[in-house]
C-alpha cells in the first residue's frame, strides 16, 4: 500500500511568512488582515474543535458560504483534522442542499456568508452540528449553532503538522450541473498535488514561487477553478488572498487589490468590455489606438481602471471564451490565457499562451502530463494524473466516464496538426430540428462572438424547422432598439449566407431578463443551462418561428 504523505505546503509559508499578510477582508473602505501565523493558529484551534464533535475518521464536513476569509480557514482546518471537505454553492435552496447533505453523507456543516439562510436551513437536519461564521452586513443573521469565535477560542491549537496520505480523499465537489443532477466528484490529495505541474512546468499564472503574489477571490470557492487556481496556488507558493465584499464594491475591491494574477469567466470579461465601451465608443477607441503615444497612454489607463496595473497573468476558463473578445482585449494591450479543464480533472487540461501566434481560436495545447485524443464520435478524451477517482456513490456514471484510464469529457472537439485543441460544443447540447437535422449550438453561437448588442446568447430550436437565436441584450442595445434591430438583422443575414440551409437561424429573439444563477438560467459560474432555457421558452418557439419579423423583443 502506498503510504506516501501529502506535503501540505501551507506549513512552509506559515513559518517563512509568519507575520506577513495572508487573508484580507474588506469592510467598506477598511480592510482587515490576517497573517499567515494568525490563520494557522485559528485553523489549528478549529481542527481540535472539529475533532471534539466526536466524528469518525474521514467524516465528510460540509461548507456553504460566499467567499470570505473564514472559508479558507475552515477548509484548512478540515484537512488538518483529517476529514473530507464537501463544499456547496451558496445559492442552493433548501431542497437542493437537503438532498446533497444526505447523499453526500455530511456529518457537520460550516455555515457562512449567505443571503438565503432562512430558506436554506429548512433543508438542514436539526441535529446537524453547525459552525457559523461571523455575521457579514446585509447577509443572513444566524443565531443557532456554534458561533465562530466562541467555538474556536474553546480549544488549544493542534500540535504538529498533520499530513494526509496522498491516496486519501481531499474533497468531494458536486458539479454545478448544466445538464442533469449534480454529481459528486471525488478527488484525492494526489490529484491536488499533481496540479503543481501546470505551474512549475509552464506557469500560465506567472506565479512568483518566492511568495510575492496577490490574488483576488470572488468566483465561488467551492468551484474547482477557484479552489485550485486561487486557494491552493496561494497555499503552495505564498502570497495574499483578498476578497470581494459585494457585487457593488467589486470594482473598488479589485482596484484596491491590484492582483498579480486575475481569473474570470468570459461573462466577467464581457462585462468589463461593456463598461469601457459605454464610456468610450469603439470608433473613438479605434482612432486613439492608431496614434502611438495616445495608444500607450490609453492602454495604461484602461489596465489601471480595471484594477490590473500589476497583473502579470489573466486567465479565463469554465466556459467558452469568444475569440473576438480575446482579440479585443489584445487590442488594448491585455493578453488573456485561455484554458480548458473541468472538475473531473482538477481544472487542469490545456492552456493557450496568448503571446504566441499559433492556435488561434483554440484552448491551447495539453499541459504537462496530459494526453488527449478524439473519439470516433468527436468526443474529447483526456488522460492525466489529475483525474477524479470516481463519482461518489455512482458506479454506473463512473464507468461511463472513466474507461481504460481515459476521461470522457462530454465535450466535442478536434486537435489540429500542431496539437492545439478546439472545442465545438457539448455532446448533450446537440438537438434535432423538425427536418431531422442535428444542430450543434456552440458552433453557431461562435459566429456572434463580436456582436456587442448580445450580452448572452443561446441557439435553440428543438423540433422547429430552423434554429432560433435567443439573446440577452446589452444596455446599449436596450437603449437603441431601432438601431439594434437594423444592425443585428444584417449580421444574421450575413452569417446565414455562409451556412448550410438546415443551419440557418430564422430569428433573433431578445429576452427580457438576464440569465443568472438566481433565476436558474446559468450555473453559479455563469455557464448557460440549455435545458432551463428550453424549459422556460420552448412553448414560444413555434410562435416566434411564424413571426414575420427577423428580430423580436420578448
Amino acid at each position: 500500500m502506498n503510504t506516501e504523505l501529502f506535503d501540505f505546503p501551507f506549513y512552509k509559508w506559515e513559518k517563512e511568512l509568519s507575520n506577513k499578510p495572508f487573508l484580507k477582508q474588506p469592510f467598506g473602505n477598511l480592510w482587515e488582515t490576517y497573517t499567515w501565523n494568525e490563520v494557522g493558529l485559528m485553523a489549528r484551534k478549529l481542527s481540535n474543535g472539529l475533532k471534539s464533535l466526536g466524528l469518525e475518521k474521514d467524516s465528510h464536513i460540509g461548507l456553504v458560504s460566499k467567499n470570505c476569509r473564514e472559508w479558507i480557514i475552515a477548509d484548512l482546518a478540515i484537512s488538518m483534522a483529517g476529514y473530507i471537505s464537501v463544499p456547496f454553492f451558496p445559492t442552493l435552496n433548501s431542497k437542493e442542499i437537503g438532498n446533497l447533505l444526505e447523499f453526500g453523507d455530511v456529518k457537520a456543516l460550516f455555515v457562512g456568508k449567505l443571503e438565503n439562510w432562512e430558506e436554506m436551513k429548512q433543508g438542514v437536519r436539526s441535529d446537524m452540528p453547525t459552525i457559523v461564521f461571523p455575521h457579514y452586513k446585509d447577509h443572513s443573521k444566524i443565531s443557532t449553532g456554534h458561533q465562530w469565535h466562541e467555538f474556536i477560542n474553546k480549544f488549544d491549537a493542534q500540535i504538529g503538522e498533520f499530513r494526509p496520505n496522498l491516496k486519501d480523499i481531499w474533497t468531494i465537489i458536486f458539479t454545478s450541473g448544466t445538464t442533469g443532477d449534480p454529481k459528486g466528484v471525488v478527488l484525492t490529495y494526489e490529484t491536488l498535488f499533481n496540479t503543481k505541474k501546470i505551474t512549475e512546468d509552464g506557469n500560465p499564472l506567472k506565479v512568483d514561487l518566492s511568495g510575492k503574489n496577490r490574488f483576488i477571490s470572488y468566483m465561488p470557492l467551492n468551484h474547482i477553478f477557484e479552489r485550485v487556481v486561487i486557494e491552493h496556488v496561494a497555499f503552495r507558493y505564498g502570497g495574499i488572498i483578498s476578497f470581494v465584499e459585494s457585487l457593488e464594491t467589486f470594482g473598488q475591491n479589485l482596484n484596491d487589490t491590484q492582483p498579480t494574477a486575475f481569473q474570470g469567466v468570459p461573462r466577467i470579461y464581457a462585462k468589463f468590455q461593456e463598461k469601457i465601451l459605454m464610456k468610450m465608443s469603439q470608433a473613438k477607441l479605434d482612432k486613439v489606438l492608431k496614434i502611438p503615444i495616445l495608444s500607450w497612454i490609453i492602454k495604461r489607463k484602461l489596465k489601471s481602471a480595471l484594477g490590473m496595473s500589476k497583473t502579470r497573468a489573466l486567465v479565463t476558463g469554465a466556459a467558452a471564451m469568444p475569440l473576438e473578445l480575446l482579440d479585443w482585449y489584445r487590442s488594448i494591450g491585455i493578453y488573456i490565457t485561455n484554458g480548458y479543464g473541468m472538475t473531473e480533472n482538477c481544472a487542469t487540461c490545456t492552456n493557450l499562451n496568448p503571446y504566441q501566434p499559433l492556435g488561434r481560436g483554440s484552448v491551447g495545447r495539453p499541459t504537462a502530463g496530459v494526453d488527449l485524443k478524439i473519439s470516433e464520435q468527436g468526443e474529447i478524451l483526456m488522460k492525466g494524473p489529475f483525474t477524479l477517482s470516481c463519482y461518489y456513490k455512482n458506479e454506473e456514471v463512473t464507468n461511463e466516464t472513466l474507461k481504460d484510464g481515459w476521461l470522457h469529457t462530454g465535450d466535442k472537439g478536434h486537435v489540429d496538426d500542431d496539437g492545439f485543441l478546439y472545442i465545438t460544443g457539448r455532446i448533450k447540447d446537440m438537438f434535432k430540428t423538425s427536418k431531422g437535422e442535428y444542430i450543434e449550438p456552440g458552433v453557431l453561437e461562435a459566429y456572434f462572438g463580436d456582436v456587442s448588442e448580445f450580452s448572452q446568447l443561446c441557439v435553440v430550436g428543438l423540433n422547429c424547422d430552423q434554429p432560433l437565436l435567443l439573446a440577452v441584450p446589452s444596455e446599449s442595445a436596450k437603449n437603441n432598439k431601432d438601431t439594434t434591430n437594423s444592425k443585428v438583422s444584417k449580421i444574421l443575414e450575413k452569417v446565414n449566407s455562409s451556412l448550410d440551409n438546415y443551419k440557418k437561424m430564422s430569428k433573433i429573439i431578445f429576452v427580457k431578463e438576464d440569465w443568472v444563477p438566481e433565476n436558474g438560467m446559468t450555473t453559479p459560474t455563469l455557464k448557460i443551462k440549455r435545458a432551463k432555457i428550453d424549459e422556460k421558452f420552448s412553448d414560444q418557439y413555434v410562435e416566434w418561428e411564424k413571426n414575420n419579423e427577423s428580430v423580436i423583443w420578448e
